[in-house]
């Protein structure tokens, strides 16, 4: 027997999407003056890992992908589920079987109707062994019925716990309720695909001329390296209250680079280089930003096979996390309001506040003096010094960091370190692969709930690139997924996180940018910084 779900569902979730069209209709306020040019153009670092949303694995692939796709559920501007293609779900009595209701006037690019067909085969697409998508995991993460042993290959995808009922009802079968698991219906990985296409050009479905989408907008350019360019979608049911026309991405690899044509005025929004916030935000106070961000930035071990043998040895690795003083970090290096990381999950994380570890209660003279005293038990000094390579994707900013850390660790601890920047995708490649010693990782959270960051760690993580793994680990956060009370569980995880260090956690993010003032509704109050060009608007000025 179901039951509504009624904290965003049926009666909630029916005013949700009331409230939702309302606001949307009335998005922009009535004493603003919209500009002639509604063209949102922005910095990103790199080029894009793709615009299938179930290959993409970045987060400018993943703001590209929400805009031209849109799953069963979207955030409002305070991170809030709100609905997508899907009016409200309905979930059994013991949480396991959710059926989504779509609306009948979601339509794909091309016209035809958006089915609960297109949802089945997106999911067992993203579940697929022959497709490997990078985000398979996620799919197993969701506790969708049967996803391990698909993704195993031991079971045929259509036994995915997936169905279309009828055209316009998605039902979900998980294998144990999953507290979270409306939340994780925004990401990407979750977003219909249209069969048709796909089968007719394969991995070229998603150039310009081919690809078909459902989102907000369509992809009418895309130059490698250089800009990808999308425009209104005249089939998105929600067209006519949609504002921003175009919205180009511009790949630029430089900070000052980007700065400079922001100041020129060439973009409305680009990455504040480090250590320059202070100065912008005197300079430009209307339009140099900060605020929260759901993720972390790290360096993570090696700890496989083909990993070093000295950073098997956990003194080694706490050593080297201690030495890093990470108030040098946020406040000379970044200066941008990122908070120092102890932990592996943000404090901005909702329902869970991290511990206070016990490197984060010490002062960094007691750190550093523990640090040489580890090393040296180790059998590593500065007559005797460790040595490893470090790698980062290229960035004036990453290399600041990367700098910084192998100068603290040389002069501290004698450590010699060779930095390493790679392009974007190869760096992805040579890390996923295992071919390294030392890597930059970064992870923003996919839905709202340590989960996100914690299951990275877990054995059979699809980024866990380091390799870490620890049973203990992995039974906590299996059972973090059915309890009732999470948090203590988390809490357990992060203290062994501490205690084994398979990562150096260096800060927490801010959204640190030079936002143009006549950019209106960016959500700042969503941390996870889920944004969607079509609840913005240009003023006039």
């Amino acid at each position: 027997m179901k039951r509504t779900r009624h904290l965003i569902l049926s009666a909630l979730l029916g005013n949700a999407l009331v409230v939702g069209s309302a606001l949307a209709a009335g998005q922009v306020p009535d004493d603003v003056q919209l500009a002639e040019d509604q063209t949102f153009t922005y910095r990103v670092l790199d080029e894009h890992s793709s615009v299938d949303p179930q290959v993409v694995e970045d987060v400018t692939g993943s703001e590209i992908v929400r805009d031209l796709f849109e799953g069963l559920m979207n955030q409002d501007e305070e991170g809030n589920l709100v609905p997508g293609v899907a009016t409200g779900f309905e979930v059994n009595d013991d949480n396991t079987v959710y059926s989504f209701t779509l609306r009948e006037n979601a339509k794909w690019s091309n016209g035809e109707p958006v089915t609960a067909h297109d949802f089945v085969y997106g999911w067992q697409r993203a579940a697929d062994p022959v497709l490997a998508s990078p985000y398979q995991w996620y799919i197993e993460l969701m506790s969708i019925q049967n996803a391990t042993a698909i993704i195993k290959g031991d079971m045929p995808i259509d036994a995915l716990g997936v169905k279309a009922v009828d055209d316009f009802t998605f039902e979900v079968t998980l294998s144990a309720p999953l507290p979270y698991f409306p939340q994780m219906t925004t990401h990407s990985t979750t977003f219909p695909a249209f069969q048709a296409v796909i089968e007719e050009f394969g991995d070229q479905w998603t150039k310009p001329e081919n690809i078909v989408s459902n989102g907000a907008y369509v992809l009418t350019e895309h130059l490698p390296n250089e800009r990808s360019v999308r425009e209104r979608n005249a089939n998105y049911w929600d067209n006519e209250n949609t504002t921003i026309e175009k919205v180009v991405a511009l790949v630029i690899n430089d900070e000052n680079v980007s700065l400079t044509r922001f100041l020129a005025g060439e973009l409305d929004r680009t990455e504040v280089p480090a250590g320059q916030y202070p100065r912008l935000a005197k300079e430009y106070p209307e339009k140099a930003i900060s605020f929260p961000r759901l993720c972390t930035y790290y360096y993570t071990f090696n700890l496989s096979d083909s990993g070093p043998e000295a950073f098997k040895d956990v003194r080694v690795r706490n050593a080297l996390a201690l030495a890093v003083d990470r108030k040098i970090i946020t406040e000379k290096v970044m200066a941008g309001g990122q908070p120092e990381a102890y932990t592996f999950t943000p404090a901005a994380v909702a329902d869970f506040t991290p511990p206070n570890t016990d490197m984060a209660k010490m002062s960094q003279a007691d750190r550093d003096a523990l640090a040489v005293e580890l090393l040296a038990e180790a059998g590593f000094s500065k007559d005797n010094p460790l040595t490893f390579d470090m790698m980062y994707n290229t960035s004036e900013d990453h290399k600041k960091v990367a700098v910084a850390l192998s100068q603290m660790w040389k002069q501290k601890l004698g450590v010699q370190v060779n930095l390493s920047n790679m392009e974007w995708k190869v760096f992805l490649e040579t890390r996923g692969n295992q071919d390294f010693e030392m890597a930059r990782g970064a992870w923003c959270g996919d839905y709202n709930e340590a989960s996100t960051f914690l299951d990275l760690l877990s054995s059979e993580s699809g980024y866990n690139d380091g390799k870490f793994s620890n049973p203990e680990l992995d039974d906590l956060l299996a059972n973090a997924k059915s309890s009732a009370n999470a948090s203590d569980l988390y809490t357990q995880v992060e203290q062994i996180i501490a205690a084994e260090v398979p990562v150096v956690p260096v800060y927490h993010y801010a959204g640190v940018y030079m936002m143009d003032s006549d950019v209106g509704n960016w959500p700042v109050n969503n941390v996870q910084q889920n944004w969607y060009s079509k609840n913005l608007y240009k003023v006039a000025e």
